[in-house]
């Protein structure tokens, strides 16, 4: 009897290992025979399930982003303007292990996006939907009152989501200078600000 093989279990266990390569060993790290390896398969399972080597990264980003959203989607759950965009903030921060690994991956990504259309198309999309749904919460955190600033809120989002990357690659780059509690801290004054 043929052995019965769980295509889609199969997918996720290459994208899982593509990404464990890629954080532990870096983008560049992360070849076919690499993720093979990892998933302990052979380069011809790899074959079967994706086209080529750039197929496999995407789906590995975009399988991350598709974890994130879900995991962020149960956080805010009820929630709306400022206690929710606090969450959706704090969830982008590297302040655990998972959420550490996910940004090494996504930071990752950044240099191999700038050369890659494919890739920075999907980083812009994905990064776009972020920033439409920090400015939403703003505009229903100003509606609810919960706003103290009269500024811009496309301008607010942004400064948010530069203050978030930089303070997840600082993080990443020097955690003797900064703590996870110090970033969370950061972050959260800046929220009590607006």
């Amino acid at each position: 009897m043929p052995k019965i093989v769980d295509h889609d279990e199969r997918r996720r266990e290459v994208l899982s290992a593509a990404s464990r390569v890629i954080v532990r060993d870096g983008i560049d790290a992360a070849t076919t025979r690499a993720i093979a390896k990892e998933a302990g398969y052979s380069n011809g399972v790899l074959a079967h399930y994706f086209a080529d080597k750039d197929e496999i990264l995407l789906s590995a980003l975009r399988h991350s982003h598709r974890r994130i959203r879900e995991r962020l989607t149960g956080k805010v759950a009820g929630m709306t303007g400022l206690a929710a965009l606090r969450e959706v903030l704090l969830d982008n921060l590297p302040l655990d292990d998972e959420r550490a690994a996910e940004t090494r991956l996504e930071v990752s990504f950044w240099s191999r996006s700038l050369a890659a259309g494919r890739l920075a198309e999907v980083q812009r999309a994905e990064a776009g939907e972020l920033r439409a749904a920090v400015r939403e919460l703003l505009g229903q955190a100003r509606e609810a009152g919960e706003l103290t600033v009269d500024d811009d809120l496309d301008e607010v989002a942004e400064r948010l989501l530069a203050l978030m990357d930089g303070l997840s690659l600082r993080l990443l780059l020097y955690p003797d200078r900064l703590s996870r509690d110090d970033v969370e801290r950061l972050m959260l004054r800046t929220l009590e600000r607006l």
